[in-house]
């Protein structure tokens, strides 16, 4: 009785699912995990477009409002606690790498040309890195790389752990090569966005166990563990964004936003 007398028997059934699913579960395809159908209804297209949205708004407040002190002026307060729209944009802007962490995951498990998904990554975080530069410094020099190259370390790490799966030693020495790389490459979000995509693959399975972990080890501060409300809505299909075209433009959209954000800024 109580509270589950006046909701739906569909949705009381989904949060016991949600709770308890997985520890009396045999799934016999695990990289199939149960879905919670009430709450799971963006797709991988609708995943890609908030986090797209969101890495934007968080981009024009790093670079375009961060050193005018304008945008610290609050816009809306309550008692001690001010709104201002640098922080609005840039705290908006924390779900944009877990999301971006997931959709790799998922691109790893689906994907039927693994060399080549890596290779795209690869490919799109050297172009990448001209416009990064640019729009940081106004010169082709950085001290930091961009965020796509982490993605690609990332990347790595799952093919090292499918491939040496039977062999812990080589798996072992793999992802400790590729942390002592991601360590000393300095890319964006660095170390601990690289183990945020490992635990992401690694606890596929347990979602509220993913998200209380994740949220501990994200490279950004608390407010990006919002991103698993969206992650957790996933209901596992591919969506709208499809086609050479479409996924071209997913890939390209990084670069050329933050050259659109450097002619603004410098120019």
């Amino acid at each position: 009785m109580g509270i589950a007398f006046f909701l739906p028997s569909n949705l009381v059934e989904d949060t016991k699912m949600l709770i308890f699913g997985h520890l009396f579960t045999k799934d016999t395809n695990m990289d199939k995990p149960v879905r919670i159908q009430s709450f799971q209804f963006l797709d991988g297209s609708w995943l890609k477009i908030i986090a797209m949205l969101t890495m934007v708004l968080d981009h024009i407040a790093v670079h375009l409002m961060k050193n005018n002190p304008v945008y610290y002026e609050p816009f809306f307060s309550i008692g001690n606690h001010h709104l201002m729209p640098y922080y609005l944009l840039h705290n908006i802007g924390r779900l944009a790498f877990p999301i971006f962490a997931f959709l790799i995951v998922e691109g790893f498990i689906h994907t039927h040309n693994r060399v080549k998904y890596g290779r795209n990554l690869l490919l799109f975080a050297f172009i990448s890195e001209i416009p990064w530069n640019l729009v940081f410094s106004n010169s082709l020099y950085y001290h930091y790389q961009n965020v796509m190259f982490t993605l690609f370390f990332g990347f790595l790490a799952l093919c090292a752990i499918e491939y040496y799966k039977n062999d812990t030693p080589k798996l072992a020495l793999s992802l400790i090569v590729l942390f002592i790389v991601v360590y000393n490459f300095k890319a964006d979000f660095g170390y601990k966005g690289f183990g945020f995509i490992i635990l992401l693959y690694a606890l596929r399975h347990t979602k509220v166990v993913q998200a209380i972990l994740g949220c501990c080890l994200l490279p950004s501060d608390w407010l990006g563990g919002l991103a698993f409300i969206p992650i957790n809505m996933y209901n596992g299909k591919r969506g709208f964004i499809q086609g050479k075209w479409g996924k071209y433009f997913f890939y390209a959209f990084y670069p050329v936003h933050l050259f659109i954000l450097y002619l603004i800024k410098w120019c």
